[in-house]
């Protein structure tokens, strides 16, 4: 479906044939061979499929389809704007092995992506959004939302002072999560021989809820639970700590804490000791959701990261940075 031109309108001198312009056509894309409607055909086409696929069902090489999505994105962010959030949601995700970061930015009102880039999750690639941004939009940010990482509080009270912290609940559990699957790990330690056969292969039956289980997966957790005094007790705390976003009145919310805290005491749960510790210390962090008269979209920023998790695995081990930052920038922006 090659479209040849020639985009060359050559004015001769007759006399001694030198001079050639070249003129640009606005319905061209970057590539003389190909339209701009071509060129966004194949943008929307990647938008569903790999590279690889599309370069198949089209007969071309994937360099060119490559180039044909990367100026389809480049449309599509210039169409969108420059950005001027009022809430931000701020989170980190991992491009290869190795804990190599890079950070992503969203738009929680707009429920789109933002920025993509820095060397690392530090204060100082942080700091690059917020420089790149400008000081006027920086002091327009009314909310951060953010894991309880200290590298993005202090770069967001920097530049953005206006701005309340909160911390992102899924972010949080997460963490507790973590917490009772150091759990799981030092009872199978613990245990030797047949007792261990409740524990194995039962971490994702572990860490899920109650409800988001099948009929197979509810009999695991039932079998296990019973089996396992100290995961019983641990499923238990982690399950009731999900009330606290319950809460709208932030008293009643920090006593729930505290008790929840307090039936810790003779568990011998360290890694759950550990987590209360951290929920103290970015008490106010927490209490800044409970406080919100209208709830942001917290679950934007978790369904993004499964997002650019489902972009990374379809680019098949991608390693071009600026191709992977127009795929996470434009992923939830509508298709031209």
């Amino acid at each position: 479906m090659r479209v040849y031109l020639d985009v060359e309108i050559r004015r001769v001198d007759c006399r001694r044939c030198q001079k050639v312009k070249q003129e640009k056509l606005a319905w061209l894309a970057d590539s003389p061979f190909y339209s701009k409607r071509f060129a966004f055909y194949i943008g929307r086409r990647c938008r569903e499929s790999s590279i690889r696929d599309v370069a198949q069902e089209f007969h071309l090489d994937w360099k060119t389809v490559k180039a044909l999505e990367k100026q389809y994105m480049e449309e599509q962010l210039r169409r969108a704007g420059s950005p001027g959030p009022k809430v931000i949601g701020i989170d980190e995700i991992s491009i290869r092995k190795g804990h190599t970061y890079r950070i992503v930015v969203s738009d929680l009102e707009r429920k789109r992506p933002i920025w993509f880039g820095g060397e690392d999750r530090s204060e100082k690639s942080l700091d690059l959004f917020y420089e790149t941004l400008g000081e006027k939009k920086s002091q327009g940010i009314e909310l951060a939302v953010m894991d309880m990482w200290k590298a993005f509080h202090n770069s967001t009270s920097k530049h953005a002072p206006k701005a309340a912290i909160l911390f992102d609940k899924f972010h949080v559990i997460r963490h507790l999560n973590e917490a009772l699957d150091k759990v799981r790990k030092s009872e199978y330690a613990r245990l030797s021989g047949k007792d261990r056969r409740f524990i194995k292969g039962q971490k994702y039956t572990l860490l899920s809820r109650r409800e988001n289980l099948d009929t197979e997966g509810r009999v695991a957790l039932r079998t296990l639970l019973k089996a396992n005094q100290r995961l019983n007790t641990a499923y238990l705390l982690k399950e009731s700590f999900c009330q606290l976003w319950g809460y709208k009145n932030e008293t009643w919310a920090r006593k729930f804490f505290e008790n929840w805290r307090a039936s810790l005491k003779w568990q011998r749960l360290k890694p759950y000791e550990e987590f209360a510790g951290m929920i103290e210390s970015h008490w106010e962090g927490i209490a800044a959701f409970i406080r919100l008269e209208e709830k942001v979209s917290l679950g934007f920023v978790e369904g993004l990261n499964n997002k650019i998790r489902v972009i990374q695995r379809r680019a098949y081990g991608l390693r071009d940075e600026e191709y992977l930052r127009l795929k996470v920038l434009t992923c939830m922006l509508p298709a031209l």
